[in-house]
C-alpha cells in the first residue's frame, strides 16, 4: 500500500509533543511492514540545518485570494532509511523560532500557515507521489480531507484515495474567523454545520473529523470519552455521529530509542531477566546524580512531566507530604506553571534527603530516571494516550496512573485476580481524588516493601509486554482498508 503521512512535526526534525514520535514511528512501522511510506511535513528553517534538508525534488504554488505562495520541496529520509520525507520550504510561514507559539502566543497568521501546508500536502500527492491513502493529523491537517473529496468530485488522480483523520488531542482544534474559508481552496458549500462551520467560525479538527473517510485516536479508551460531553470540547456530538468510523489505536513506542537492553545513556543496560541487578546500579546512580542519599531500602519514585493540573500536580501538591512520611524518595522532572515550580523546590528544601525537583528538561536524565526509579507517579486528569507509562514498562517501573484514556489500556491494576493470570503490571485509581490517588501510593509502597515476589512479577509483566509499533501499525493497516473501502462503495 502507498501511504502518505502529512504531519505538522515528526522526530528528528522538530517536535513539541508526542505527535512527532508518532509521526516517524507509525511511518517506520508502516515501512517495515511491507508498506510505500511518504512523510510530509513544514520544513522549519529553525529546526532543519539545511544540510539535513535533502535535495530539491519539486516546487509547489498555491493560489490565495490575493496572491500565490510557493514553496521548495525537499526530499530526505527519516532514520533507517525506509521512509521517504518531503519538506515544505516556505520561509515566510516555518522560517521561525517556534513551530506554532512564540512569546507564549499562537503566531496570528497559523491559519494561514496550516491551510498553506495542508494544500500543499495534497497538490504533492497530486504530482509527486500519488497515495493509496492520505494520513492527516490534527488540526494542522485538519482541512486534508475536505480538499480531497471535493477533489474526487472533480475526478482527476486522487479520485480513488482514501483519507484518515488522527485525533491526538481534543483540546486544540485550530478554530479561526470564517472568512479564512477563502484561504481554504474548498467551496463555500462545505461551510456548514456538518462540515467545517463550528458555532459560525472554521474549525479544522471538524473539518477532518466530519469529512475523512475513517477517525481514528490515540487509544480505545479516549475514542469513548471523546464522544462524552467533558473530553469532546463541543466536538462530541460529531464524533458521536461518525461513531462506526471512530476507532482507538494506542500508541506504540521506539523500541530503538526506549529500550533498557541497548540504551547508552543510563548507568547499565538490563533485560527481563537481569531487572534486580540493573535497576538497583541505575537507581544507585540516579540519586547520587540528583543529590539523594543512596538508600537502596527508600522506594524511589519517578515523575517526568509538564507541571501543570492536567498532569496530576495538584494531587501531588495535596498529598505528597503525607507519602513522603513513609520511607520513599521522589525525583521529579520537569518545567511548567510557576506555581508547580515553586511547590517542588519547597518540597526539596524541606525534604532534602527525599525530593529533587529538576525544573528544566533533560532527555538523558528523562531515560536514567525511568531506569532507576522503582515506580512512576501518572496521575493525569486525562490522557489521549501517554508515553511516559509505557516507557516506565518496559523499563520495569511499575506507573501509578488515573484510569483514563491510554492509561486505563495500558496499565493493568494489580490485584489477586491479575497477579495470579499474569497481567497485573502497575495501579490504577478511578477518581480523580486526592485521597484515591493516596491509597493507590499506599497499595503500591506495600507490595514493594512487603511482597517482593510480587513486585518481580510485575515488573516482569510490564517489561515482557510488546509495546513496539509492530502491533500498532497492523490496526492503521486495516484503518486504511475501511476507508479503500469506503471510497469504492461511494464511487
Amino acid at each position: 500500500m502507498r501511504i502518505m503521512m502529512v504531519s505538522s512535526e515528526a522526530v528528528p526534525f522538530a517536535k513539541t509533543g508526542g505527535l512527532a514520535d508518532v509521526a516517524s514511528g507509525l511511518s517506520n512501522a508502516l515501512a517495515e511492514a511491507g508498506n510505500e511510506v511518504v512523510l510530509v511535513m513544514p520544513c522549519y528553517r529553525r529546526f532543519i540545518p539545511e544540510d539535513q534538508r535533502g535535495s530539491v525534488v519539486g516546487e509547489v504554488r498555491i493560489d490565495f485570494p490575493s496572491t500565490t505562495i510557493e514553496a521548495t520541496v525537499y526530499e530526505t529520509r527519516l532514520p533507517g532509511d525506509l521512509v521517504k520525507v518531503l519538506l515544505i520550504d516556505c520561509p515566510s510561514f516555518f522560517d521561525r523560532s517556534g513551530l506554532y507559539v512564540e512569546g507564549g502566543s499562537d503566531y496570528a497568521d497559523n491559519a494561514e500557515r496550516f491551510l498553506f501546508f495542508s494544500r500543499a500536502a495534497v497538490e504533492l500527492a497530486r504530482t509527486l507521489f500519488i497515495p493509496d491513502v492520505i494520513h492527516a493529523n490534527d488540526w494542522q491537517t485538519g482541512l486534508i480531507p475536505a480538499l480531497v473529496l471535493q477533489s474526487r468530485e472533480q475526478g482527476g488522480p486522487l479520485q480513488d484515495v482514501g483519507t484518515v483523520m488522527t485525533i491526538h488531542n481534543m483540546a486544540f482544534q485550530g478554530q479561526f474567523p470564517s472568512w479564512q474559508m477563502m484561504n481554504t481552496g474548498i467551496h463555500p458549500r462545505f461551510f456548514n454545520w456538518r462540515q467545517l462551520e463550528f458555532w459560525g467560525h472554521l474549525n479544522l479538527l471538524k473539518a477532518g473529523i466530519a469529512m475523512a473517510d475513517q477517525v481514528t485516536t490515540v487509544s480505545p479508551t479516549y475514542a469513548k470519552e471523546i464522544c462524552r460531553p467533558e473530553f469532546g470540547y463541543g466536538l462530541d456530538p460529531v464524533l458521536e455521529y461518525r461513531g462506526d468510523d471512530l476507532v482507538g489505536i494506542l500508541n506504540g513506542v521506539d523500541m530503538t530509542v526506549w529500550n533498557p537492553e541497548i540504551d547508552p545513556r543510563i548507568e547499565t543496560q538490563y533485560s527481563a531477566d537481569t531487572v534486580e541487578e540493573g535497576k538497583a546500579r541505575c537507581k544507585a546512580a540516579l540519586q547520587t546524580e540528583v543529590g539523594l542519599p543512596e538508600k537502596p531500602e527508600a522506594m524511589l519514585f519517578g515523575m517526568i512531566s509538564r507541571l501543570t493540573d492536567q498532569k496530576g500536580l495538584d494531587l501531588i501538591t495535596l498529598k505528597a507530604g503525607q507519602f513522603l512520611g513513609a520511607n520513599v524518595q521522589l525525583v521529579v522532572l520537569g518545567t511548567g506553571e510557576e506555581r508547580h515550580e515553586n511547590y517542588l523546590r519547597g518540597l526539596q528544601e524541606s525534604h532534602p534527603e527525599k525530593v529533587a525537583a529538576v525544573i528544566g528538561f533533560d532527555d538523558a536524565l528523562a531515560h536514567r530516571i525511568e531506569a532507576g526509579a522503582d515506580a512512576y507517579l501518572m496521575p493525569s486528569q486525562f490522557e489521549p494516550c501517554g508515553l511516559n507509562q509505557q516507557y516506565s514498562l518496559i523499563y520495569g517501573t511499575p506507573p501509578i496512573v488515573n484510569a483514563v484514556g491510554g492509561l486505563a489500556d495500558s496499565v493493568v491494576d494489580t490485584n489477586s485476580e491479575t497477579l495470579a493470570n499474569g497481567t497485573a503490571n502497575g495501579f490504577q485509581f478511578h477518581h480523580y481524588h486526592g485521597d484515591a490517588f493516596l491509597d493507590t501510593v499506599w497499595r503500591a509502597v506495600g507490595l514493594y516493601q512487603h511482597f517482593r515476589d510480587d513486585w518481580r512479577k510485575i515488573v516482569d509483566h510490564g517489561m515482557r509486554k510488546d509495546s513496539s509499533w509492530s502491533g500498532s501499525a497492523r490496526n492503521y493497516i486495516d484503518v486504511y482498508e475501511r476507508a479503500l473501502d469506503r471510497v469504492r462503495s461511494d464511487s
